[in-house]
């Protein structure tokens, strides 16, 4: 068990906030932490990590990691932490890579081995694609067997398809090797796909904690579909209005009322639902 409760007062654009946490996590489970920008997020997954300072403690399978009276160094938690920008040694190759965190040639190989990698060993950082180099810093992650993976949107910066790929890749590895992962998204198909558990935070608190499906189905009542997204733009034709909306990385059209169309602003969010509809997949 993986027991939370710690705190710290942080300096966001809208002031002063104070980051409250008080949570029980599973050993072995997979845990999505979503919330808006500057919800405290990161900033739990660096504390978690030992990077920054808090007060409160935290107990990971019986061993005290932080408490009143002591700190234990980030050397000496036994976690992984996969960062979004990879930060990769670049004058290393990726089998150095992997090395520099345990001298472990055995398990350098079937790392590089689950992820696709073994003919990349040789190459630098800067000769590899994106996708790849996340791969690195996955597997580099994982040479510790770290008792906590900590992952901070590790695949923002891909695109669709590769993202599905890594996805699978970094399920795969959480099972093989039986660790607790905590992963910042804001993807919900990713953490619908990856987590068991999804903890979201708003201005530093806990205000949801479920099932994915629970968390993240947006339907409530007599509605069937419920989507979230961004107002572009309202154009008017002819005699009706039309509003262009953004979801996710589509573009729709939804034709509103004259009264709808004085009432919106261009950028708010706005929830797309409906009562009836009858879906066809193709």
């Amino acid at each position: 068990m993986i027991r939370i409760d710690i705190s710290k007062k942080l300096h966001g654009a809208t002031g002063v906030m104070n980051l409250s946490i008080n949570l029980e996590i599973q050993e072995n489970s997979f845990v999505a932490l979503s919330g808006e920008s500057g919800s405290g997020k990161t900033t739990l997954l660096r504390i978690l990590a030992g990077l920054e300072e808090a007060d409160g403690t935290i107990e990971v399978g019986g061993e005290i990691w932080q408490d009143a009276k002591s700190k234990l160094s980030t050397q000496k938690r036994g976690i992984g932490f996969v960062f979004q920008d990879y930060a990769l040694f670049p004058n290393m190759s990726v089998e150095e890579n992997l090395l520099f965190v345990k001298n472990d040639k055995e398990l350098c190989s079937k790392l590089l081995e689950m992820s696709e990698l073994s003919e990349l060993r040789g190459r630098v950082p800067n000769s590899l694609s994106g996708g790849q180099k996340q791969r690195v810093s996955l597997c580099r992650a994982m040479m510790n067997r770290p008792k906590l993976l900590l992952m901070d949107e590790p695949l923002s910066a891909l695109d669709p398809s590769m993202r599905s790929k890594l996805q699978a890749e970094i399920l795969a590895l959480h099972k093989e090797f039986g660790t607790t992962t905590i992963m910042v998204s804001h993807d919900p198909s990713e953490i619908y796909r990856l987590s068991q558990r999804v903890i979201k935070l708003h201005h530093g608190k806990v205000v949801e904690d479920g099932k994915p499906k629970d968390v993240l189905l947006k339907t409530s009542g007599s509605k069937k579909f419920s989507f979230e997204g961004e107002l572009l733009e309202i154009v008017k034709v002819d005699v009706i209005y039309i509003a262009i909306i953004s979801i996710g990385q589509q573009l729709v059209e939804v034709v509103i009322s004259s009264s709808e169309a004085k009432s919106l602003e261009i950028g708010s969010s706005v929830s797309v639902s409906t009562k009836a509809f009858a879906p066809i997949l193709s």
